[in-house]
Parts: structure tokens; C-alpha cells; sequence
């Protein structure tokens, strides 16, 4: 199977589209995929614990691999102690080392 990398700059409470990519997130994952869903810029405010996204919830459910980028959370004050349930910081290398792997990538 394929491996996909899926970046989110949004968050999913004004931004109906964002719901649509975790959406894919979990279907890619339910079909065997490799899938991981990188959350940046404003794409953040969902990984702090506490913040409820029942379709994020339900990609981590399905296998979906979820990391946060370290600098977006620095700048929108979310410590890493802070983080919900299956979500893990990471930096932006993780995206450019995907890239070069030639992971199949996606940017919302």
C-alpha cells in the first residue's frame, strides 16, 4: 500500500474543508494506507487537549498517525504537555523528509 502525508494549515471549526481532509485522513487509513495527518499554522488548535474534533478522533481511531509542528504550537502558546490523546509534536523536517521519500502528500 501507499503512504500519504496530509498537512493541515487550518482548523476544522470554520474551515468545512478541513473536516473533508480528515475525513480522506481515515479512509486512506481504513484501506490499508500508511497515513499520516500533519497539523500546522493554524491547523494546531485542534491538538490541544480538551479541543474536541470528532472526525480528527476518528482518524486517530482508524490508524492515522497525527503530529503537530512544534513552532506553530510554540506560537499559539499550546505546550506540549498540553497535547490530546494520539497527538505527537514533531518539527517541519518531518514534511520535507516526506517529500524527498516522495510520499504521496497533500496540502490543505
Amino acid at each position: 500500500m501507499s503512504r500519504y502525508m496530509l498537512i493541515s494549515s487550518r482548523e476544522p471549526f470554520t474551515c468545512q474543508s478541513t473536516n473533508d481532509l480528515y475525513d480522506l485522513a481515515r479512509e486512506l487509513s481504513r484501506q490499508g494506507h500508511q497515513v499520516t495527518l500533519f497539523l500546522v499554522e493554524n491547523g494546531v488548535m485542534v491538538a490541544r487537549a480538551g479541543v474536541y474534533s470528532k472526525l480528527l478522533q476518528e482518524a486517530y481511531a482508524a490508524g492515522v498517525e497525527i503530529l503537530a509542528e512544534e513552532f506553530s504550537l510554540r506560537e499559539r502558546a499550546i505546550p506540549l504537555n498540553r497535547l490530546g490523546a494520539g497527538i505527537e509534536s514533531a518539527r517541519l523536517e518531518v514534511v520535507l523528509d516526506a517529500l524527498v521519500e516522495r510520499v504521496k502528500t497533500v496540502w490543505h
